[in-house]
């Protein structure tokens, strides 16, 4: 990376985990020059004249990570980078001191942003390429103090031993005191919303409940399409609320404004359920159904019903296979705490979960 910034190119990041031949057509497809991997360099030709031409400040080419759809190649400068380090710097307290532990891909903006944050506040640095008892306890030993995990690895993992754990669409509700949720979006560089209140000069925005961020450390476009702001603003696509007594829905906020302003992701738009006239969110029903004894993972998400629009259903992988829970188990304890509109009416028993690298279900892969 370093090599390639002071020769003044920018960086494409590849998941080392993917198929040497999909690697390469997505570089492509991204407009890579080169391919650099530990069997040498690769030079490389793209015909597509759709491209945005890359600038002088680019730093990044990065592909977002979505659960369905093609990924699309983010470019943020290194004023954007620049930025992000300097206000998570100043809402965590970081210094060159730290030792940043790296276990997710480079290739998502959750691992880029702490190879990021270490290279430009002179951190030590150290590496993982999976989770597990063992890595951790080596990197703790090794002097690790910093890391950023899914909220998979949370549920799985004690972090109690680390000063701080960043955790990507979290909530902050349901974590361990060192711990830090982070909401942002590849276009934001990440995290610009920790614990729900946004970093210095971070605004957040809510008309008719959807979330808009405007940033410094916003992406300047994408690699096929420019970034679709308004005014500086990014529609996030995500619905939310602030909770702050005596604010209107559509109230903004700057940080500092009033502290108690908070933001609360409920989650994507087009993720929302409507059942019977009545509103579901799917994170709620699945953190729900965790409680339950006999349920290890769990995706929620809507699918049409000639009667009631849309049913909740329930897509299941038991913690025993010989055991799998009932229907009228799982909405029996639904409705011990929920509207029983929330329980499902259709349960899938899987025996995985299909999910990215970062812990995102892969809606399109569920049977």
């Amino acid at each position: 990376m370093l090599d390639a910034w002071n020769a003044g190119h920018a960086v494409l990041p590849l998941d080392q985990r993917m198929n040497p031949a999909i690697r390469r057509k997505l570089a492509i497809a991204l407009g890579a020059d080169e391919l650099v991997s530990d069997r040498g360099r690769e030079a490389l030709e793209c015909s597509d004249a759709s491209l945005m031409p890359l600038q002088h400040d680019d730093a990044l080419v990065i592909a977002t990570s979505g659960s369905t759809g093609k990924p699309k190649g983010v470019v943020h400068t290194h004023r954007s980078a620049t930025a992000h380090t300097r206000m998570v710097a100043e809402r965590l307290g970081l210094e060159a001191g730290d030792h940043w532990w790296m276990c997710l891909p480079a290739a998502h903006i959750g691992g880029f942003g702490v190879l990021s944050r270490a290279m430009q506040l002179g951190s030590r640095i150290s590496f993982a390429n999976h989770v597990d008892e063992r890595t951790l306890l080596i990197a703790l030993q090794d002097g690790a103090t910093h890391t950023s995990v899914v909220p998979t690895l949370l549920t799985r993992h004690a972090f109690t031993d680390w000063k701080y754990v960043l955790v990507g669409a979290a909530r902050s509700d349901s974590l361990p005191a060192n711990a830090v949720s982070t909401y942002g979006l590849t276009e934001t560089f990440g995290g610009v919303v920790y614990n729900g209140s946004s970093l210095p000069n971070v605004e957040v925005s809510l008309t008719n409940g959807r979330i808009l961020l405007r940033s410094p450390t916003m992406a300047r476009t994408y690699r096929h399409a420019p970034l679709p702001l308004v005014d500086g603003w990014l529609d996030t696509g995500d619905v939310g609320v602030i909770q702050t007594a005596g604010v209107s829905p559509d109230a903004r906020r700057r940080d500092g404004d009033l502290e108690d302003q908070l933001l609360r992701v409920e989650g994507r738009s087009d993720d929302l359920i409507v059942t019977g006239g009545n509103k579901v969110w799917p994170h709620v029903v699945e953190q729900r159904l965790r409680e339950h004894p006999l349920v290890d993972d769990v995706v929620v998400r809507g699918v049409p019903d000639a009667e009631w629009g849309t049913l909740v259903c329930a897509w299941i992988r038991p913690t025993s296979s010989r055991q799998p829970p009932t229907i009228d188990s799982l909405r029996a304890h639904i409705k011990e705490t929920l509207p029983s509109y929330c329980a499902p009416r259709l349960v899938k028993v899987v025996d995985a979960i299909p999910r990215s690298t970062l812990g995102k279900p892969l809606v399109s892969e569920l049977p």
